[in-house]
């Protein structure tokens, strides 16, 4: 099932290179109950739920803490390609808010600051460039929560891709790939499990709601530990 994407054609080369998974031991998930501190503006702590979710190591170290939207912009009429797991989801949505205690790596491997990021929903262009680099095309980017403050407004897939490369500090944009939530069917959330391709994910719970419809419950799953295997 492991697949990844990359930003316009500067992220085929390197999605295309070889990088082994480092997933290893046992990672849990568990409800943080607090909203974001005063280093997140106050209008992306009025988009997101007030309790957020931990995610911790096997010695229960906290790794990253994540505030899902309250509600994601969705889409009318929902994408029901086989290679798109949340078709639902507008293209640039805001998604929520990641906090990297003690910095941490995307799923290129690239390193991130500690420090507070911004998650915008987006798909791999289907163009020449990422040819089979990916089962699915859905992912998010990672940006500086200074530098992302409408979350009320999709991103265009370009202004999304520039300000994922403040985070990363490279050329390339900070990305975490995302997965389906078919393990987690029936489980408490928030969890985190194992993904077929030995990498480690965190589920949630939000919701979607579609232009001039009703928001709907849905649940998101990224990875956290792990690594594209080329």
């Amino acid at each position: 099932m492991r697949r990844f994407m990359n930003a316009r054609h500067f992220l085929a080369v390197a999605l295309l290179s070889s990088l082994s998974a480092f997933a290893q031991g046992n990672y849990k998930a568990e409800p943080l109950n607090s909203a974001p501190p005063s280093e997140v503006p106050k209008v992306l702590q009025d988009a997101v739920q007030p309790q957020g979710v931990r995610f911790l190591d096997d010695q229960g170290k906290p790794l990253a803490e994540v505030w899902l939207a309250k509600t994601l912009t969705g889409q009318a009429n929902p994408n029901s390609s086989g290679d798109i797991i949340n078709g639902s989801v507008d293209p640039g949505a805001f998604v929520g808010v990641l906090h990297y205690p003690n910095g941490g790596s995307d799923f290129r491997g690239q390193n991130i600051k500690s420090g507070y990021y911004t998650l915008r929903y987006d798909l791999i262009p289907q163009d020449g460039n990422h040819m089979g680099v990916s089962q699915y095309r859905d992912f998010l980017l990672l940006m500086p929560v200074a530098q992302d403050t409408d979350p009320a407004q999709p991103l265009k897939f370009d202004d999304a891709v520039k300000l994922s490369r403040k985070a990363s500090g490279t050329s390339h944009p900070g990305i975490l790939c995302m997965d389906p939530t078919d393990a987690v069917s029936g489980q408490p959330l928030p969890a985190a499990f194992q993904d077929d391709s030995s990498n480690w994910a965190l589920a949630a719970k939000t919701q979607v709601k579609p232009a001039g419809g009703a928001a709907k419950d849905l649940t998101l799953a990224f990875v956290l530990v792990g690594k594209y295997q080329g």
